[in-house]
């Protein structure tokens, strides 16, 4: 049952049920109300479940008398005070499978999460798909000026211009599934463990609570830029809330004390936390740079801090896979081709 809490800026009154509710809001229709599910204290006129007309249409007017339930707080101060909304929505959600995961997602009533373009496995009827332009962390969708650099940040990040929204519109808990892109692993990390703020490479971001801002962190080592495995641009991922990144193969996560160094293929490193010190190192000598199959430099990452490496990085994948086709194709040519140019000829 969904509980309702009202006040009139010096007293609140609830719980109450929603037909109580209802009627609550049709005498006092100055009040604001709030339930679980919730961002902030809201005009009961822009409510449209409490009074049974559209959120933009006025509440009918007070029956003759006024009073309600306010009288009964008037001398017994304050019942209830819920608690301040933060930030980012807090979301339930449950990691299914193994070597091609998806993540399950419960959302209360008024919840929103944020999806990749194309990330959605299946939604329950009552969640709302809304794709916005920008990168959606803006609950009241910002002004266009913020929505064009949310827009150019996703874009400079290997993104799309726009986002998905998922939004339970319903009276009880929606339910909204994103599956990984290729094998690998969905890791879930919440923001505020790790100072607000992770780096990311730019094609982890999977999904995440609906106020994580999605911009660019920008690689200012000329070095590391060129040869680090991510280019100048990485993504950043900051906010409260909970994100979902998504990794090739196993996930390997590694916490470095400070000064600690360890060296990494430039492929493998998919997040970081902001205070880790990324660049990269000469593989070795001239044999070991030509020859040993790991490129011309190493990804180095320093202490303290954490970041999470990926054992199958998308573009070692899709190198193996390439290499194998036109490998196919070449024996492919050599017997069946030969057949079948023979039979063309004929």
């Amino acid at each position: 049952m969904t509980e309702w809490f009202f006040h009139n800026g010096q007293q609140q009154a609830g719980p109450l049920d929603d037909a109580a509710a209802r009627n609550f809001a049709r005498a006092n229709p100055g009040a604001h109300c709030w339930r679980e599910g919730f961002t902030d204290w809201l005009p009961v006129g822009q409510v449209a479940e409490l009074y049974g007309g559209t959120a933009s249409s006025p509440p009918p007017p007070p029956p003759p008398g006024g009073g309600g339930i306010w009288g009964a707080f008037a001398g017994g101060g304050n019942p209830f005070t819920p608690p301040p909304p933060g930030p980012a929505s807090a979301l339930d959600y449950t990691i299914h499978g193994h070597e091609m995961q998806y993540v399950e997602v419960s959302l209360a009533p008024g919840d929103s999460a944020i999806a990749e373009a194309g990330a959605l496995l299946y939604k329950d009827a009552s969640v709302d798909m809304n794709t916005i332009f920008g990168d959606g962390s803006s609950r009241d969708g910002g002004s266009v000026l913020d929505q064009l650099w949310g827009a150019g940040k996703r874009v400079l990040s290997g993104s799309t211009l726009f986002t998905t929204v998922f939004t339970q519109r319903g009276s009880g808990p929606g339910t909204v599934a994103f599956s990984a892109p290729y094998p690998g692993t969905i890791s879930a990390l919440k923001l505020a463990d790790y100072g607000g703020r992770l780096i990311c490479h730019k094609d982890s971001f999977l999904a995440a609570a609906r106020g994580v801002a999605i911009g660019i962190y920008f690689q200012r080592r000329i070095l590391t830029g060129l040869f680090g495995g991510d280019g100048f641009i990485m993504q950043k991922l900051e906010g409260d809330g909970i994100v979902f990144i998504h990794m090739g193969g196993t996930l390997v996560e590694r916490t470095l004390q400070p000064g600690e160094v360890i060296h990494v293929d430039t492929g493998c490193l998919a997040a970081m936390t902001a205070d880790i010190d990324f660049d990269v190192e000469q593989v070795g000598g001239i044999k070991s740079m030509l020859f040993g199959g790991e490129g011309l430099f190493f990804a180095r990452l320093r202490g303290p801090g954490k970041v999470w490496l990926q054992s199958l990085p998308f573009s070692r994948l899709a190198g193996r896979m390439l290499a194998s086709s036109l490998v196919g194709t070449r024996e492919e040519g050599g017997v069946f081709g030969a057949i079948g140019n023979i039979l063309d000829k004929r």
